[in-house]
């Protein structure tokens, strides 16, 4: 295969790949706070920041991937 094609390839592969599973992360943190808030009310207030640091730290992988896929 020739170097361009691989070069594609990879980045192909780091933007599927680095975008799908913070993706799928994200949903998780969300889907499990707020089940965790439809048990209790109450704690909404203190799981919103956690939820809200999780998304970002999910999302800042996803980041890394497209900076990953613009250097290859």
């Amino acid at each position: 295969m020739e170097s361009e094609t691989l070069a594609v390839a990879a980045k192909a592969f780091a933007i599927a790949i680095g975008g799908t599973l913070p993706a799928w992360a994200i949903g998780t943190i969300v889907s499990k706070a707020m089940e965790a808030i439809g048990r209790n009310p109450e704690a909404g207030d203190k799981l919103f920041v956690p939820m809200l640091l999780g998304m970002a730290f999910a999302e800042a992988i996803a980041i890394y991937a497209l900076v990953v896929a613009f250097t290859l």
